[in-house]
């Protein structure tokens, strides 16, 4: 009785398989019959490097982890193995080792097809079965994301440091932000824990008279939370058995040194191939995070997560980056032109549209700084054409025209001794460094420092120094530096789970720079004559010059650019000057009508709802 309910559960597993579900009902039941199943806990190993390949390993429920050690014995994790899928039938077929390891990432039953199992039902069906494996590894190789993993839930652990630590109002919270993350559905996302005294598995707050249907949960629901307690309870190890990924949650202003639960779990098998993330908690009315640089010195997470107690918002931007749904918005500098993104911002925001990561050049990183402060865009505006307007004063042209002693100044007064690390959203700032001949990205240290290295053009403004290196202006290599907004969203393990989006707004208006036909040379006196006197010739001056040369490089990349971002926006702002300052309001109100119109036309599928 107990090997044909085994058999029906193969059976349904691979029916449901975008892949053997090809299958006809004779080869589909021949497979089926020939195959030896087997149950594994999460963590344990189901084959190595190097072992002989004497199987195919087919998954009928959990899921398994594929990875490797590098020559320093570091993890490096690939894709997951899901239900309906199979792993090394490449080497079984081929008769070579197993090429990299696989362990059960979830409790799992597993189904063994041997090598001379799968030979008889070749000879029996040549092209049927032939077809199906060579699909199967056909879409593993591209990471499919169409391979259906039909009631497979995505499932997460948030494990409490310490005791005292509101772990379950977080949870909560979590559960509410992923349903309207677009995860899933409200009633598809389950709420697993524990009551403390009667140690009763609950669901939701319900009961659940079965603790045998916990691991069932899996096909029922979209997205699975388990609750941990803040201790290695036999609940504890379960949860992190089950998950694919860990969420430690911790009290801002807590010791930061390993804790004893984390001592215990980090020696449960498995526990390297999980996802780890740190939750880091404060009083509502914080009005900056704690300084996370400590936390790291001690473990190895993804990302840390400042997050207020009772802030919705912040629980929002925990869900989105845990399911690869965070969005991404990368801002391009053109002078005053760039007033144009705080319009596409307000665009965005009416539009429901999040912001959980922002960075930018120049302009764009002077509006994105103050925009991961928490500044209103109201405020952005005003305070931004008051800081344009305090001019600079011109220098012995030794280093620079100007001396950027005022912008410097006024920079230290708007942001003050504020760490990068010490914003409640995560922020970067573009610089090109001229020592190293690359794109430097600034996401730590002082705020304001980042931010006037990458508003400062060469030859204009003296370079910012740091370590000894030259930072200026990132447009000579990157405008709209999209591609460092590309890493830091974060390419998951499993296509699946997509890899959040990048929103690049491009300000930066492509000018012909040239100069009247008539002239043999540029000279002070025809640069002059153009300003004084309407209808001179053509001759472009010092910083007309100076802008076009440290732009050129982004404007090589505009359509690497475009190909790298989910959503490019151009705003049309060809008709206001570069030092149109005083119109700021107006090319704001330019970059917000076009906004609105083209978010009306985006396909808003890879966005949260």
């Amino acid at each position: 009785m107990e090997h044909q309910k085994i058999r029906t559960r193969i059976h349904q597993a691979l029916r449901a398989s975008a892949v053997f579900g090809a299958l006809g009902d004779e080869p589909l039941a021949d497979l089926v019959d020939a195959m030896e199943w087997r149950e594994v806990l999460g963590g344990a190993s189901v084959f190595s490097e190097g072992d002989p390949s004497d199987s195919a390993v087919f998954v009928i429920s959990g899921g398994l982890r594929v990875s490797r050690r590098d020559r320093d014995g570091q993890v490096l994790l690939y894709n997951q193995v899901y239900p309906g899928q199979c792993i090394g039938e490449i080497n079984m077929i081929l008769q070579q080792p197993r090429a990299q390891d696989v362990t059960a990432v979830r409790d799992s039953t597993l189904a063994l097809l041997r090598r001379d199992a799968y030979e008889a039902l070749l000879v029996r069906y040549p092209l049927a079965v032939s077809g199906v494996f060579l699909k199967a590894v056909y879409d593993r190789l591209r990471f499919d994301s169409k391979v259906k993993d039909k009631g497979l839930a995505q499932t997460f652990a948030v494990v409490p440091l310490h005791e005292g630590v509101d772990v379950h109002a977080l949870t909560g919270a979590l559960v509410q932000a992923l349903a309207k993350s677009g995860a899933a559905a409200n009633e598809r996302v389950g709420h697993l824990w524990v009551r403390p005294d009667t140690q009763q598995i609950l669901l939701g707050g319900e009961p659940l008279t079965d603790p045998e249907s916990v691991g069932a949960l899996q096909y029922t629901h979209e997205v699975m939370v388990f609750e941990a307690e803040a201790r290695a309870s036999d609940w504890t190890r379960y949860a992190l058995r089950q998950a694919d990924q860990v969420i430690f949650v911790a009290a801002a202003g807590s010791p930061s040194g390993l804790s004893a639960i984390e001592r215990e779990l980090m020696q449960e098998p498995g526990y390297q191939l999980k996802r780890h993330h740190l939750v880091l908690m404060h009083p509502s009315s914080s009005g900056q995070p704690e300084l996370p640089t400590p936390w790291l010195k001690a473990r190895s997470v993804e990302r840390i997560y400042p997050l207020r107690t009772g802030s919705v918002t912040d629980s929002e931007h925990l869900a989105r980056f845990l399911t690869g749904r965070a969005v991404g918005v990368v801002l391009g500098g053109g002078g005053a032109r760039g007033f144009a993104h705080l319009g596409v911002l307000k665009a965005l925001a009416e539009a429901n549209i999040p912001t959980d990561l922002i960075g930018g050049n120049s302009m764009g990183a002077l509006i994105g700084a103050q925009v991961a402060c928490g500044d209103s865009l109201e405020q952005i505006l005003a305070q931004t054409v008051r800081f344009a307007s305090g001019g600079e004063r011109l220098t012995m042209p030794l280093v620079s025209l100007v001396s950027g002693r005022r912008v410097e100044r006024d920079l230290k007064r708007m942001f003050g001794e504020r760490l990068i690390e010490e914003l409640w959203r995560p922020f970067f700032a573009a610089a090109c460094n001229l020592s190293r001949g690359s794109t430097t990205v600034q996401d730590q240290g002082l705020l304001w420092r980042a931010v006037l290295a990458s508003n400062s053009p060469a030859g204009l403004f003296p370079p910012v120094l740091y370590n000894g290196e030259l930072l200026v202006d990132g447009a000579i290599l990157e405008n709209v530096p999209v591609q460092p907004m590309r890493m830091r969203l974060g390419a998951p393990l499993e296509r699946r789970h997509g890899n959040g989006s990048v929103i690049a707004i491009d300000v930066d208006v492509r000018t012909n720079l040239r100069a009247d036909v008539g002239l043999a040379r540029l000279t002070p006196l025809s640069t002059l004559k153009r300003h004084l006197r309407s209808g001179a010739p053509a001759s472009p001056g010092i910083a007309e010059i100076l802008y076009s040369a440290g732009h050129i490089g982004g404007a090589s990349r505009r359509g690497q650019t475009m190909a790298q971002a989910n959503y490019y926006l151009e705003p049309p702002v060809a008709e206001f000057p570069l030092m149109a300052y005083e119109r700021a309001a107006e090319i704001a109100d330019a970059g917000y009508r076009y906004a609105i119109e083209k978010i009306s036309q985006w396909d808003r599928s890879n966005l949260p709802l």
